[in-house]
């Protein structure tokens, strides 16, 4: 079985994290390079953007507005941690913003930033923490009732639950730990 959805958002933190070869279908696909923990060169950043551009494929820099107009990216994203409004600022017309968020409040205030998308954590368990709280499916679809048609759902996906993606009232979802992981695989099974 497949995960049919219109966007899926790919969360990376290292562009040798994803094959952009392996991207077969056009327009569909978001990448969002979070450059927290390793620098790359500017030229590999811009190689790499060149080569999304070439696949329409949308890029994304996390929190650092400076490095995504030097990338020409199309647009920034803003994580739960960022609470300033300097993105309002922004002067280009098809610039976008996404944003991420845990919780009601973080919602309103992506909202206050002019987030197109906003991605809601966690939506299943997560490898790495365990005990920590996460929505599940009804949560999640009562608070894209309650809230906005922007919201993504992020946190847990993996192989083994992708088919429950199909009850999710989202038309996209966002994937980060299973592309370090098993980047092909995943890939190949969101057709």
């Amino acid at each position: 079985m497949f995960a049919i959805k219109k966007k899926y958002f790919l969360i990376i933190e290292n562009t040798k994290d994803i094959n952009l070869s392996n991207i077969k279908k056009y327009n569909k696909f978001i990448i969002i390079y979070r450059n927290s923990n390793n620098k790359e060169t500017l030229e590999d950043l811009l190689k790499f953007r060149k080569k999304c551009r070439l696949r329409l494929i949308k890029f994304f820099v996390a929190n650092d507005m400076k490095l995504s107009i030097s990338l020409n990216s199309d647009g920034i994203y803003l994580s739960s941690h960022n609470k300033t409004y300097k993105s309002l600022n922004i002067i280009k017309n098809n610039f976008q913003i996404i944003g991420s968020a845990h919780n009601a409040f973080e919602i309103s205030l992506k909202i206050k930033q002019g987030c197109s998308f906003i991605l809601l954590s966690k939506l299943f368990p997560v490898d790495y923490d365990k005990k920590s709280h996460f929505l599940n499916i009804v949560k999640f679809n009562s608070f894209l009732f309650i809230k906005s048609k922007k919201l993504v759902p992020l946190g847990g996906i993996k192989i083994s639950n992708l088919n429950k993606l199909k009850c999710v009232n989202s038309q996209s979802f966002a994937i980060m730990s299973e592309i370090k992981k098993k980047p092909t695989k995943i890939i190949s099974r969101l057709f």
